[in-house]
């Protein structure tokens, strides 16, 4: 469906057409409509689906002069007020929204600034002073200059939640309360989600109006383009392992996934020991830390980012080939997620999972909910054979066996092979009575070569 079907007017689709956009994806056909006559909304849509325009066109639209656009459309105030509230979870996807705005709002007069923390507030406060329609904002530092008495929401219009089910793991609960109270209660509320569990649907009913519903891309769809597998490996092993992987693929743009935000640093630096070059982003680095790694990463320098998926929701990186998960997502939802960000505009990608023992049940989760087993491999040899866990094994002690040979298989590498015969036929026999420290010593340098 083309945008000119969407009674949007004259000023925004010619900033669209400006920007190489004619075709509405999905969720902008569904939605776009719905908004522009008044109705609040919920969508549960991934990242990739279109969704930032899919809000962001209708609020400009709204909040254009009334001469410019449809009669019924009310007309700013002489004195420029707070008219649109957009809330984010994270600093990163709050400075890509407001590129939206600029973007879509190219040929308007609506004007926009972007609020987050990590960064000095005074630009953000003169921007606040000389006026401003549209704010885009983390909930932290929104609150921090309400509180200093920079900010009113009192003219709020339309108030938008982006990612919400992220902010509400992100402990913002409490905030939003709070900022949800300062806005009027007449206005248009819109509430995006990448999942929709019961904490997201209780504040819906709590915050919207008779909401209309868009649900795009299910969630349980893993793009076509993308060859998944496994390598079951011990949790120790896994440095090494990722260390080799990388080594074979040391050509491609690599996004590494882990669980936390120690763990990252400490795969970052792990590839730096090993002469890869990596940077790792998470929400305990500084703004501009994080923004350092993030243009370092899209200019291609180092070809690894490790990330958490806190800080990497919401943010696009093009030209991704590889998704590691060094860590195996206990939600099978985040795992659709992470892999998304490769194979995207048409492109082929692949997904490789390390999975500990400790790991297994996510990975039978992961499968029920994607409907497939995912083969197993050795570090890019495909072993041929699946691996699926649709139920637990019948026999623990055979599973933990079975894992632990599939992690030596995975860590063996041909020279350490040959170091194993080498040292086989120089290790003294059982049947002989020689002195036993020398292959004590022997043990001890074979383990070395393995961790």
């Amino acid at each position: 469906m083309k945008f000119e079907s969407l009674a949007l007017c004259e000023p925004l689709l010619r900033s669209l057409k400006a920007a190489g956009y004619q075709e509405a994806t999905p969720i902008q056909q569904q939605a776009i409509p719905k908004l522009l006559a008044g109705h609040d909304l919920i969508g549960c849509a991934q990242t990739g689906t279109g969704k930032t325009a899919a809000f962001t066109l209708p609020t400009l639209q709204r909040l254009m002069p009334a001469a410019s656009i449809a009669k019924d459309v009310t007309p700013p105030r002489s004195g420029r007020a707070i008219r649109a509230l957009i809330l984010t979870p994270t600093r990163e996807l709050a400075a890509q929204i407001g590129g939206s705005l600029a973007t879509y709002g190219k040929y308007t007069n609506v004007q926009h600034t972007v609020i987050f923390g990590g960064v000095g507030q005074q630009p953000q406060v003169r921007a606040l002073k000389a006026g401003i329609d549209v704010l885009v904002a983390t909930p932290g530092r929104l609150l921090d200059l309400i509180q200093q008495g920079f900010i009113k929401l009192s003219a709020v219009e339309v108030l938008i939640l982006d990612e919400a089910d992220q902010m509400l793991d992100m402990g913002f609960i409490h905030d939003l309360k709070r900022i949800v109270a300062l806005v009027p209660n007449h206005r248009q509320t819109l509430m995006f989600s990448a999942t929709m569990p019961k904490p997201i649907r209780d504040l819906a009913k709590q915050w919207l109006r008779r909401p209309f519903e868009v649900k795009v891309t299910p969630v349980a769809s893993t793009p076509d383009r993308v060859s998944q597998s496994v390598c079951l490996v011990e949790r120790q092993d896994k440095p090494a392992v990722l260390t080799r992987f990388l080594n074979e693929t040391r050509r491609s743009r690599t996004l590494v996934f882990a669980r936390t935000k120690r763990g990252a640093d400490k795969i970052a630096r792990g590839l730096q020991r090993d002469g890869i070059r990596a940077v790792s982003i998470h929400g305990g680095k500084s703004q501009s830390k994080r923004g350092a790694a993030i243009r370092e990463f899209n200019s291609q320098r180092p070809p690894v980012l490790v990330a958490t998926d806190l800080a990497s929701r919401g943010l696009d990186f093009s030209g991704v080939s590889h998704v590691i998960n060094y860590d195996i997502p206990e939600s099978p939802e985040t795992y659709v997620h992470r892999i998304g960000r490769t194979a995207r505009a048409g492109a082929t990608g692949r997904a490789v999972s390390f999975c500990g023992r400790d790991e297994r049940q996510y990975l039978r989760m992961i499968e029920r909910l994607i409907g497939k087993a995912i083969a197993a491999e050795e570090l890019g040899c495909t072993a041929g054979e699946s691996v699926s866990r649709a139920a637990p094994p019948k026999n623990a002690a055979n599973a933990d066996a079975d894992s632990q040979a599939t992690s030596q298989r995975c860590l063996k590498a041909p020279a350490e092979r040959q170091f194993r015969r080498s040292n086989s036929r120089t290790r003294p026999s059982a049947s002989k009575n020689t002195a036993t420290p020398r292959p004590q010593k022997k043990s001890r340098r074979r383990r070395a070569v393995v961790s």
